[in-house]
């Protein structure tokens, strides 16, 4: 989970929202990533979405059995689908997302026992360094609006 939370400063000197990832494979990280819905403009750049495409890079193949999923922030329910479909095999989750989470706040789509894979899953795992993160980057994205009187995006209505 470090080397995802490494990832997730990267993510944040970007000014994307910090969240990082990381696959393993055998002990190996064999494919890392972190938010870059802001700089390349798409709504899929997520972090997770973007470590799973490396790994079937690094691998050479669309399944990554036998590989675990570290990553921040739960994942929403894109990413939760992706991680079913590339068939990995542990997710371990820093922080949970109640507001966006798939992966066992608003719905669990990781483990429906409906699909033909399901995904063992950590949860907790750095929790409060992985929230304090997150919270810590929206704090200062704030004083940064408060400093320069900038009003909220909704506030431009």
């Amino acid at each position: 989970m470090r080397e995802a939370m490494v990832e997730a400063d990267a993510a944040a000197r970007q000014g994307e929202v910090p969240v990082g990832a990381v696959i393993v494979k055998d002990g190996e990280v064999i494919a890392r990533a972190h938010n870059l819905v802001e700089t390349l403009g798409s709504s899929g750049a997520h972090a997770e979405m973007l470590a799973i495409r490396s790994a079937e890079e690094a691998t050479g193949f669309k399944w990554l059995s036998g590989c675990s999923l570290y990553v921040t922030l739960e994942p929403c329910s894109m990413c939760a689908g992706a991680i079913v479909l590339s068939r990995l095999d542990r997710l371990y989750i820093g922080t949970m997302d109640p507001k966006n989470g798939a992966c066992g706040s608003l719905s669990n789509i990781v483990c429906d026992p409906r699909l033909n894979h399901r995904v063992e899953v950590v949860r907790g795992l750095m929790a409060e360094e992985c929230s304090r993160q997150l919270k810590d980057f929206f704090r200062e994205r704030r004083e940064r609006r408060l400093e320069r009187n900038i009003p909220k995006p909704e506030d431009k209505r």
